[in-house]
């Protein structure tokens, strides 16, 4: 309910800040793309998704060469176009992907071991990223009288994303949700009766972390090149849009967009919130809002065409009775 009520509330902003800034000079700003110009805009974010698709990957193990690459990154497309068109969102479209992986050959334990994993690590690269973003933008704008503002906001999300590393290592998402519940004095039959399989989740997440340390690095800086990466196609934008734009300015907005878009989770899609504070970013570095409009139109654009990759993907992917392959023999 509250889902709905808050898609509405995006969807009227979103219409109130086109009206505001008018139609035409939105339209005559697109128009100045052709078909080459948006090819080029697309091509980064395929990297992009290669990138998070290939950080997953180090995190299956010995399972990832019975799945391979191709078949990860369409189930990881499946996975994403759940998260952002349905009102379960990360409830839904993660748990998929595990399911997915399931059909070739991943016991069930082992997938959602995984997508926790790289979730996590993924987030971890995230914030990462959002600080380096946050560092240039002051830098950018010489706001040194918010110096010390700058550094709370840097620090508290510096502490978010290791606290949620730390919590996933010492006690688990399976039974650290299983044992807040107990203690509110709500029993779910459903977790109470895979107890087992959260310990053992838990546990598969644990070994990763602490045998696999050098996979875990590389997993965290795969991620981070995969965010890094979406500074091409901002430049990308801001250069066809035949605004000024320089690659430390890029780095910058492409970060502050990962802050607005993560920080307005709670809208499905982020609808409305996502193009006023992408339009308000720009607006910050100096541009105009007509070229903070079209910047974030440009970017929905690029979110509905991906997820229309995603559907295919996931139709595909239900489509088919795909044989389970043998499960890898541990070396001895």
């Amino acid at each position: 309910m509250f889902k709905l009520l808050f898609l509405i509330i995006g969807l009227l902003a979103l219409v109130g800040i086109i009206f505001h800034i008018g139609l035409e000079p939105i339209l005559h700003a697109v128009s100045q793309l052709g078909p080459l110009p948006l090819i080029v805009i697309l091509l980064p974010m395929i990297v992009v998704y290669g990138l998070e698709a290939w950080g997953w990957r180090l995190t299956l193990g010995a399972y990832a060469k019975g799945v391979g690459f191709l078949r990860l990154f369409a189930i990881r497309m499946a996975g994403e176009t759940v998260n952002v068109t349905t009102p379960a969102a990360y409830v839904g479209g993660e748990p998929l992907k595990a399911y997915l992986l399931k059909r070739y050959g991943v016991p069930m334990v082992e997938g959602m071991a995984s997508v926790i994993t790289a979730k996590t690590t993924m987030t971890l690269a995230q914030v990462l990223f959002i600080l380096l973003g946050l560092g240039l933008a002051f830098w950018i704008m010489d706001a040194a009288s918010h110096y010390w503002m700058a550094m709370f906001v840097s620090l508290g999300l510096l502490a978010f994303g290791v606290g949620l590393f730390v919590m996933f290592q010492r006690y688990g998402l399976g039974m650290g949700c299983l044992t807040l519940l107990r203690t509110c004095g709500v029993r779910l039959a459903f977790l109470e009766k895979r107890e087992a399989q959260l310990e053992e989740m838990d546990g598969t997440i644990r070994r990763f972390y602490s045998e696999n340390r050098p996979t875990f690095y590389v997993a965290v800086g795969t991620f981070f090149l995969a965010w890094f990466c979406e500074t091409l196609e901002v430049y990308a934008i801001l250069y066809y849009l035949d605004v000024h734009v320089d690659v430390w300015t890029s780095i910058s907005i492409a970060a502050l967009t990962v802050f607005i878009k993560g920080g307005t989770f709670f809208i499905p899609g982020s609808v409305g919130a996502q193009e006023g504070g992408y339009t308000l970013l720009l607006m910050s570095f100096g541009y105009t809002e007509v070229t903070g409009i079209t910047f974030a139109l440009i970017r929905r654009m690029r979110e509905i065409l991906w997820i229309v990759i995603g559907l295919g993907c996931l139709m595909l992917l239900k489509g088919k009775d795909i044989p389970a392959a043998p499960e890898p023999i541990s070396p001895m």
